[in-house]
């Protein structure tokens, strides 16, 4: 977790204390003015209202604008909008496929803040914060024709949307003909940000970092120690690495398991030199976790799970691999420390390595500041994300996923044994009153929370050339 989303969830946890101490003071009141049965219905009630409407980790005001600028050269165009239609001329979009995001003012109404605010736009709808109100980003990307042929209905759900907006058009061209190699920090990681994309691409090679076999209480329930439940789970999260991007056509051939430890990568950047065996599986050599690899890279020579053999093996997957395309984290967007270290390690490879790609591809599996995004239903489109904080203006490529390439997606995310195990009683409890409440929806494909949020119609990247 990265410093920034610490100070939020310390800051948001300490808010959350300061409505208790408010709260319980109004129920001693309460149960000195009151008869005793109102004050166990009163606490039955407040955690009630609290799972429905308090849950989410939001670390920001719903009011505020997102922060976007982009690059010079992408001049903003303005759309009609004639009876709830926006318009485009054909002359405005260089080509169809082109990606296309909407600026747009919006404003939640009295029930916008109770229900998710969204909007429906053609045949898509995007969704927003409870309470929204300001500039957002509609991607529509995947519907220009329509825009220019007919136009394309508009309409807000729990809000409203201002007449003005402005179209910006990025022209960057797929990378599916391209030579791709994806960097995932853990197993489920290609698959989250890209499955869509790396399924239809011709050339793809995805290199995995670590073994990702931390929290393994799962495997716990099994009988094991907490020794060996790691030792299956990073035996398990790296099989998956080699094995389910065959569902999505990639060839074991192209998959290589680097065999390092979940949330050690942070540390071993901080001591290149020093090795850092796994927090909780016991074992400190990566060797094991690469029996599946076709490449034979530096750190096999010993094993030692050190940041200068990590730098020396992702120079050596580039080298050979020759990627025009690297899709990788996005350094200012995701917080995730394992995130920030496998982008932090691509760049020092970079320095070693006598390949360089062309185009980077910024992807973000999570945020600082809201864990819900992207918001809204499954199978639905993804509008660009919070960012109360300007960040640097890059490009972006949205590539759109047919509805066999969702279902697919789904099922590769099934597939993986970290998004398995049920989900705690809690949380299903907190999902059962959010849809009886507030009608949020999960889909049917399975209960993990990635099945709402990467099963999608876009996937979404930020794009940076060299």
């Amino acid at each position: 977790m990265s410093v920034r989303k610490q100070h939020l969830l310390k800051q948001h946890r300490r808010n959350k204390r300061v409505a208790m101490l408010v709260i319980v003071a109004c129920l001693v009141v309460l149960g000195l003015t009151a008869p005793l049965w109102l004050l166990p219905l009163a606490l039955l009630l407040l955690w009630i209202v609290h799972e429905a409407w308090f849950a989410d980790h939001l670390f920001y005001a719903p009011q505020d604008d997102y922060q976007y600028r982009f690059p010079e050269h992408i001049e903003p165009v303005s759309l009609r909008a004639v009876n709830s239609h926006w318009q485009l001329d054909a002359g405005s979009v260089p080509h169809q496929q082109a990606t296309v995001v909407a600026k747009v003012q919006i404003k939640s109404s009295w029930l916008g803040r109770w229900f998710d605010p969204s909007i429906c736009v053609g045949n898509d709808q995007q969704t927003f914060e409870r309470g929204a109100q300001g500039m957002r980003y509609l991607n529509l990307t995947g519907q220009v024709e329509a825009l220019v042929a007919e136009g394309l209905p508009v309409q807000g759900r729990f809000c409203s949307v201002a007449n003005d907006v402005e179209l910006y058009v990025f022209a960057q061209s797929s990378p599916v003909t391209e030579n791709i190699m994806i960097l995932a920090p853990h197993a489920d990681d290609a698959e989250l940000a890209a499955f869509g994309l790396y399924s239809s691409a011709e050339n793809v090679s995805i290199v995995t970092l670590t073994q990702g076999e931390i929290e393994a209480e799962h495997y716990q329930t099994l009988g094991l120690s907490q020794q060996h439940a790691a030792q299956l789970k990073g035996r398990l999260r790296s099989w998956d690495s080699m094995a389910i991007p065959l569902w999505g056509g990639v060839p074991q051939i192209n998959c290589v398991q680097l065999g390092y430890y979940c949330m050690q990568l942070p540390n071993m950047a901080k001591q290149p030199d020093v090795p850092f065996a796994s927090k909780q599986s016991g074992d400190a050599d990566i060797r094991s976790a690469r029996q599946f690899n076709a490449l034979q890279l530096p750190a096999d020579a010993t094993g030692l799970p050190t940041w200068q053999n990590l730098v020396a093996d992702l120079a050596a997957c580039l080298m050979h691999f020759k990627p025009d395309v690297v899709v990788m984290p996005h350094p200012e967007l995701d917080p995730h420390a394992d995130h920030i270290a496998t982008t932090q390690a691509l760049f020092q490879a970079l320095e070693q390595s006598d390949w360089q790609p062309k185009r980077l591809f910024l992807y973000a599996n999570h945020l600082h500041d809201n864990d819900r995004w992207p918001m809204g239903n499954a199978n639905t489109g993804v509008a660009l994300p919070p960012a109360m904080l300007e960040l640097p203006a890059d490009e972006l490529f949205s590539f759109v996923l047919s509805e066999q390439q969702q279902l697919d997606k789904a099922m590769a995310l099934l597939m993986q044994h970290d998004l398995q195990p049920a989900q705690p009683f809690k949380k299903r409890v907190r999902r059962l009153i959010q849809q009886l409440l507030t009608g949020r929806r999960w889909p049917k494909t399975g209960e993990n929370e990635f099945l709402r949020k990467a099963v999608r119609r876009h996937e979404l990247f930020w794009v940076r050339e060299f």
